[in-house]
């Protein structure tokens, strides 16, 4: 996969980090499959990155894990359901490493000042912040565009997550989500001009992954998706 992706951002010209998680720990169901764990998933990034030349990122769940992950990831990943723990942000910010930190869908574009506030206080400047949709009622996101220059205006790269956004959360054992409106939302979020990057869960064979199928993106899809952002975000930006 990784290798595909890395051809993906030599025809396209996006710039692509890759992403995969050791360990999916916030799943819906107890017996939901979670991944290698800790020190295998790191072992699996560490060979993508020296394979393929490509950053890695990945989500990172308690503080304990921050020391070890920063060892292989270039950036650490916040998840939603965490953003507003204050010692797993702290102990990202602490490694040095660049922090993305997803919005919860709880909070409020705004709210993410603190977030801000407690990597900067464990002096890390290197933070990008995320939206991935807000809840609306029980097992349903709505992406407010709104969120995107409110939270640029805190001073870092703002990332737009595509698919995580498109979920219906918890509505069963496994999260649902309506993928097909993938593109207009990319395209809209682009057209902001307030995104820096886009967050998106790709797969090459979408109806067998392990993880968030409904949302996954065909892998084949994905080339023209990105030239259309790109012309999108460049259009918007001037």
């Amino acid at each position: 996969m990784a290798e595909r992706l890395q051809a993906i951002g030599r025809e396209t010209g996006a710039r692509i980090v890759f992403k995969s998680s050791y360990d999916k720990a916030n799943r819906s169901a107890g017996d939901s499959f979670r991944g290698p764990g800790l020190e295998e998933g790191l072992d699996i990034l560490a060979a993508v990155k020296a394979k393929t030349g490509l950053p890695v990122i990945s989500d990172v769940h308690e503080p304990s894990q921050a020391g070890r992950a920063a060892k292989v990831l270039d950036v650490l990943q916040i998840p939603a359901f965490l953003a507003r723990q204050t010692d797993l942000v702290t102990a990202a910010a602490a490694t040095g490493k660049p922090v993305h930190v997803k919005k919860g869908q709880f909070m409020a574009p705004e709210d993410m000042a603190q977030v801000v506030a407690k990597c900067r206080a464990a002096g890390n400047e290197n933070i990008l912040l995320c939206e991935r949709g807000t809840s609306f009622g029980y097992h349903n996101l709505v992406v407010d565009m709104r969120a995107l220059p409110m939270m640029s205006a805190l001073g870092f790269p703002v990332v737009y997550d595509v698919t995580h956004s498109l979920q219906l959360p918890g509505a069963g054992k496994e999260t649902g989500g309506l993928k097909q409106y993938a593109p207009p939302l990319a395209r809209a979020a682009a057209a902001t001009g307030f995104v820096d990057g886009f967050f998106m869960e790709v797969h090459d064979h979408p109806a067998q992954a392990l993880s968030d199928r409904s949302t996954q993106l065909d892998l084949a899809d994905v080339p023209a998706l990105l030239r259309s952002i790109l012309a999108v975000a460049g259009a918007a930006r001037g």
